[in-house]
């Protein structure tokens, strides 16, 4: 008798974690879902206690404090989820033996390259967000972590949440004029299809110590772009208009596009256009947009 992985998914009410539980049903795991009512990965004592009582094969690590703008006031907060936490979840895997999936961004950069960053590339976060994460990054790399990863993405999106692809779609929806900055690029990843690789790969990880991978949806847009193509696809109506960021309350990097060769390479991945995953999602959402 085969018996199948136990995963467990932390953040399972966010985007990436949803996706994961829309998806399961395709895989041969056990999966158990949390999310901070039942899971505070910032509790220790409780993670503790969970990670004795329950024997986990591999932890996905949903949970992140991603409010770019919030980030630079509550900052204590952000670093307790993106950093601290990391830590000490990053050694409870150590010690029982778990493989770990960490998620994990594209603002670790500066956005000053004129090529999409590699994993290799130097990192210099600016904004506070950016530096918790990296700060989680290397919290995850100081322990000795077998058959693990750190995955970083970008201007991640699927059907819940507040991502910047479902803000759009809101004003869109409502008939709104818009405007948006034209000056940051990115590639647009569908939470679906990250969710998707990450259960493929996840018995091909052989590894000793944690690697790290970027994984997006191929191409790259600025946010305008971005937002012509979902009014486009939504065939809306609204009034997009483009900006600088130089309005921005927070500072974001203006070049943010991941190489995501290393991945492909690896575990022999078909990343779909940003443009084909956008088109999918939001012809799955009719039913959803003629509700708002």
């Amino acid at each position: 008798m085969v018996i199948s992985k136990k995963i467990l998914i932390t953040g399972s009410k966010g985007q990436l974690g949803s996706s994961f539980k829309k998806i399961s049903k395709a895989y041969n795991y056990n999966f158990i879902f949390t999310d901070k009512s039942d899971l505070d990965i910032t509790n220790f004592d409780l993670l503790k206690e969970f990670f004795k009582n329950n024997k986990i094969d591999t932890l996905i690590n949903c949970v992140a404090y991603t409010d770019v703008d919030s980030a630079e006031i509550k900052k204590s907060i952000c670093n307790m989820v993106n950093y601290k936490a990391m830590d000490f979840l990053s050694g409870l895997c150590e010690k029982f033996n778990i493989q770990l999936i960490h998620i994990s961004t594209d603002y670790v950069f500066d956005g000053k390259k004129d090529s999409p960053y590699n994993e290799s590339d130097f990192t210099q976060p600016l904004n506070n967000y950016g530096l918790s994460k990296l700060q989680g990054e290397k919290a995850v790399m100081n322990h000795k972590l077998k058959n693990s990863i750190i995955i970083r993405t970008s201007l991640l999106y699927n059907d819940n949440g507040d991502s910047f692809v479902r803000k759009i779609i809101n004003k869109i929806i409502k008939g709104e004029s818009i405007e948006v900055v034209n000056d940051q690029f990115s590639s647009p990843t569908y939470a679906d299809d990250l969710a998707h690789a990450i259960l493929k790969i996840i018995p091909l990880i052989s590894n000793n110590i944690t690697e790290i991978y970027h994984y997006s949806n191929k191409g790259h847009c600025s946010r305008y772009d971005l937002a012509i193509k979902i009014n486009e696809f939504i065939n809306g109506d609204s009034k997009i208009s483009s900006t600088k960021s130089k309005n921005e309350t927070t500072v974001r990097p203006l070049y943010s596009v991941l190489e995501t060769s290393k991945i492909i390479n690896k575990f022999n991945l078909r990343l779909r256009h940003w443009e084909e995953a956008l088109e999918e999602f939001i012809s799955n959402q009719n039913f959803i947009l003629n509700e708002i």
